[in-house]
């Protein structure tokens, strides 16, 4: 029988640099294309999601589906919801402060940032959408939302009773911490390619590990 020639060290390195490398590919390729995960920056999602808490995004899912309403998701919002408005002109700019006739934000914008929010979609395509005491009003119909915050200790009610219409290819998403919360009422509504992937589970802190 013959004996097996023992590897180099030489071998030995290049082996486990060629291991570490695959590795490394295979949890970037996982990354950029299954699963993502995302750090909540701020209140908006209370009680659902807390500030630090971590989660799992779908990335794929998106690419053979269209959003659900209730669904968590991950997205680009309008450039200008986070301040970036260099170089834009007034059609690109986000529609601001409550609307004079009691409406939110209906106006699509072209412009998209490269931050990442996070938020519940609340309305789709062809959606007629106001806000009543921080519940959604969804065509003509109060929604049952048992996950929404119902008060916040610095916010103010931000309620947009008359009803508006979403425009097609495009998703209404609002914050869980309603009063605390700068979304679709403020900036308009997401184009459905500005959609990263939806937040299914959570992993981090350990006692809130689990399936949204």
């Amino acid at each position: 029988m013959r004996e097996e020639k023992e590897k180099s060290p030489a071998s030995s390195l290049v082996e486990l640099v060629v291991i570490v490398a695959v590795a490394l590919g295979l949890a970037l390729g996982i990354q950029a294309f299954l699963v993502k995960p995302y750090q909540i920056p701020s209140e908006s999602m209370v009680p659902t999601l807390t500030v630090g808490q971590r989660v799992l995004v779908n990335r794929i899912g998106e690419r053979f589906s269209t959003p659900e309403v209730g669904s968590v998701m991950v997205f680009h919002p309008p450039a200008s919801a986070t301040g970036d408005q260099d170089g834009f002109s007034g059609e690109d700019t986000q529609c601001g402060a409550r609307q004079p006739d009691g409406a939110a934000c209906a106006k699509p914008v072209s412009r998209r940032s490269d931050d990442n929010f996070i938020k519940r979609v609340v309305g789709g395509p062809g959606d007629t959408i106001a806000v009543v005491d921080g519940h959604v009003v969804r065509n003509g119909k109060r929604q049952t939302e048992r996950f929404i915050q119902e008060s916040c200790a610095t916010g103010a009610p931000a309620d947009f009773p008359t009803a508006i219409r979403i425009p097609a290819g495009h998703w209404f998403m609002m914050g869980d911490n309603r009063e605390c919360s700068e979304d679709s009422r403020f900036w308009g509504p997401v184009p459905e390619k500005w959609i990263i992937g939806g937040a299914f589970a959570t992993y981090w802190p350990p006692k809130r590990v689990g399936l949204l």
